[in-house]
């Protein structure tokens, strides 16, 4: 019972936190100059009729209530720039589904071998392994992702010629879900690595040890669970930005997802298409962040809601 009380407050706090993101992401988009058919070659008067055929003639404020109505409505409009007529709904769902093929396998490869280098890390503390790892993952996490996709393209695409430039090509989605999945795994390391150090040795793990336990057991089995909390609250934010595409990765490798649109909106200023892709990632989020939480519950039943 406590349970459900605590998922539908986190429930309403959600759909409190959208309705603000709506607002303040409507307006300040509305300061930006200009208008999403500046770059239409057409004349003044062209460009005053799309302007009136889509309200953007009108006061922001009766913009901003009627934007509310329609997406109360799951209504979130049609692109004005990047495919004109077509519903934002329906874009953002196709792309989605590319950025999402790339996502998973990203994710699953970051926290994978995250976790198994954070173990290793944190268990040969100030030896050899240890700062080979704390190296490798302090360039991995300062390198922008740019640089780390220019750097394999040179080298596994130019220079080695073993995978391709181009997403549609067989194998041409190795490197963007490198790229995806370098930041995150690790800093999925460096966390793993100080949660395991930690509890390492926490008197429950002493009482382990002296039960006869072997060290294999103590360490993925006792150790690695209770240490497993602080990396959870990272995957939440992590799984919704890595499944929605990164932005960066999906541009230079010219991958028709989520996170390209989304540059490419804002660059175009296709209103309808920045409000849509905001809503989508915003509430992925939320519901990734409430999935963590119940999560906690499971790894450690001493955790109780409020």
């Amino acid at each position: 019972m406590q349970t459900i009380q605590y998922i539908i407050k986190r429930v309403i706090l959600a759909l409190v936190s959208l309705f603000a993101i709506v607002t303040m992401t409507f307006f300040l988009m509305n300061l930006m100059p200009g208008d999403p058919f500046m770059s239409e070659k057409a004349s003044e008067e062209s460009r005053a009729i799309l302007i009136a055929k889509y309200g953007l003639d009108q006061p922001v404020y009766v913009q901003y209530g009627r934007y509310l109505k329609n997406l109360a409505k799951g209504d979130m409009g049609t692109s004005y720039v990047l495919q004109k007529g077509r519903d934002v709904s329906q874009i953002i769902t196709e792309s989605f589904q590319t950025s999402m093929k790339l996502g998973i396998r990203a994710l699953i490869l970051a926290v994978i071998v995250g976790i198994i280098l954070g173990c290793v890390s944190g268990l040969n503390k100030d030896k050899l392994p240890d700062s080979i790892i704390r190296i490798v993952t302090s360039i991995g996490i300062s390198m922008p992702g740019y640089v780390i996709a220019s750097i394999l393209m040179l080298v596994l695409a130019v220079r080695l010629g073993i995978l391709p430039v181009s997403f549609n090509r067989p194998g041409g989605a190795v490197m963007p879900i490198i790229v995806l999945a370098t930041y995150p795994t690790c800093y999925l390391a460096r966390l793993t690595r100080a949660s395991i150090l930690e509890v390492m040795n926490q008197d429950y793990l002493r009482t382990e040890r002296a039960k006869g336990m072997s060290e294999l057991v103590v360490v993925f089995v006792h150790a690695l669970k209770n240490s497993l909390i602080p990396v959870i609250t990272y995957l939440g934010p992590l799984t919704a930005s890595i499944l929605t595409g990164g932005f960066v990765a999906e541009s230079v490798f010219n991958v028709p997802g989520l996170g390209r649109y989304f540059v490419s909106s804002i660059s175009s200023r296709d209103y309808t298409m920045i409000m849509g892709i905001t809503i989508f990632y915003s509430a992925l989020i939320v519901f990734m962040n409430l999935l963590c939480d119940i999560l906690y519950k499971i790894v450690d039943p001493r955790i109780k809601f409020d």
